[in-house]
């Protein structure tokens, strides 16, 4: 009986640890995110969806953030985060990345 308890605890902790992670996305259309600033809490850990809706693959890069992940053409990334201080982390379509649009910074507040 006390190992049938065990594992139900064990079992709920892990199902709050996933039920925790807030899920931010971005999108990509014409090598371009869609938003500048994603705001996103700070100390919480953060499942980060980029959506590129380009036929040819993007690159996600934060420096920063220590990132890097290739998307193909058509398809999502997910990129895991925190949790993270408040602050400004930038990213970039590294593809593009001189291009503004390209361009962008999480917020962590």
């Amino acid at each position: 009986m006390k190992l049938q308890c065990v594992l139900v605890g064990l079992a709920l902790v892990a199902f709050g640890a996933q039920a925790g992670t807030d899920e931010f996305t971005l999108t990509i259309q014409d090598h371009a995110f869609d938003q500048k600033e994603l705001k996103i809490p700070a100390g919480k850990k953060i499942k980060l969806l980029v959506v590129n809706k380009d036929a040819s693959p993007a690159e996600f890069e934060s420096k920063p953030l220590g990132r890097e992940k290739v998307i193909p053409g058509k398809s999502t990334g997910v990129i895991n985060l925190g949790p993270l201080k408040p602050g400004r982390y930038g990213f970039v379509e590294e593809y593009h990345e001189d291009e503004a649009a390209a361009q962008g910074t999480i917020v962590v507040e």
